[in-house]
């Protein structure tokens, strides 16, 4: 594994050099060369089994449990803003035990007990809120304006957007967190408990949190991608989780006027070997 580390970040310096964010005719996802170099088979999360999603299970023979998720017991809430007519209104449930979100999500849905009002960040404090988990329904003047579930903190499943005249505006699917057109690798392609890449994808272009994970779980690659473009500071490790090197391009996409650089490199012991004297 660590050969495929070092040649992607071969592949990252080398690119340094060029442009950086020259644009190349586009492949199809998954395919090696393009943005990853992995060989075994690629599955879009709307393709994993069923069973993966974790259904809401009923036993017929009992009576489902009142309030309970994907197995998991919540407790039901509401928040209520604006005045008039102007007043929207959102049902949600949240978890009756805390608990932390996914790492590798970019966006966390909670309820924030000071503000008291669902809230979307990319950062949660568990001191400060309590994770949105089940059926979520947003209302004004009586028209469903958004509906879909979470899990965990995260969009999951279906999700609808009307607008004022009960019109269907969106319609967009995800699992847990990641819309379902995302590409995920596995070093277990059978089992598929060992994820090696997530690679976040909507409507056929790249956006959102990237991640590449060493083979003993630990993040080897993360960064972000903007309109199918790389953008801010992408972070390689090594495999016992120290930081390997920063590599920093354009705050925004398609900017031709930012050369990507290096920012900073360590060695594998964590002393600090490089520093570049731009800044961003």
């Amino acid at each position: 594994m660590m050969g495929k580390v070092f040649i992607f970040s071969l592949f990252l310096s080398i690119s340094l050099v060029s442009s950086g964010q020259e644009k190349k005719e586009k492949q199809p996802f998954g395919v090696e060369g393009q943005f990853t170099f992995e060989t075994d088979k690629p599955f879009k999360l709307l393709e994993l089994d069923e069973n993966t999603s974790e259904p809401i299970v009923v036993n017929k023979k009992k009576k489902p449990k009142r309030n309970t998720f994907y197995g998991i017991k919540t407790r039901k809430g509401y928040a209520r803003r604006g005045t008039g007519d102007r007043t929207t209104l959102e049902l949600f449930y949240v978890l009756k035990k805390p608990e932390k979100p996914s790492a590798f999500v970019r966006d966390i849905y909670w309820y924030d007990y000071t503000r008291r009002e669902v809230r979307k960040t990319a950062n949660f404090d568990i001191k400060k809120g309590v994770l949105l988990h089940g059926p979520y329904k947003k209302m004004q003047n009586d028209v469903v304006l958004e509906e879909g579930i979470f899990y965990k903190g995260t969009k999951h499943g279906r999700w609808m957007q009307f607008d004022r005249n009960d019109i269907l505006s969106d319609k967009e699917k995800y699992y847990k967190g990641w819309p379902k057109e995302s590409i995920v690798t596995y070093y277990d392609p059978v089992e598929r408990k060992k994820v090696k890449e997530m690679i976040p994808v909507e409507i056929d272009e790249r956006e959102g949190f990237y991640f590449l994970f060493h083979e003993n779980g630990t993040i080897a690659v993360t960064g972000e991608y903007k309109w199918d473009q790389k953008v801010g500071d992408w972070i390689e490790n090594y495999p016992n989780g120290k930081r390997k090197r920063i590599l920093a391009y354009p705050k925004e996409p398609y900017d031709e006027t930012y050369q990507p650089f290096i920012r900073k490199e360590w060695d594998e012991k964590g002393r600090e070997i490089f520093t570049s004297s731009k800044s961003q």
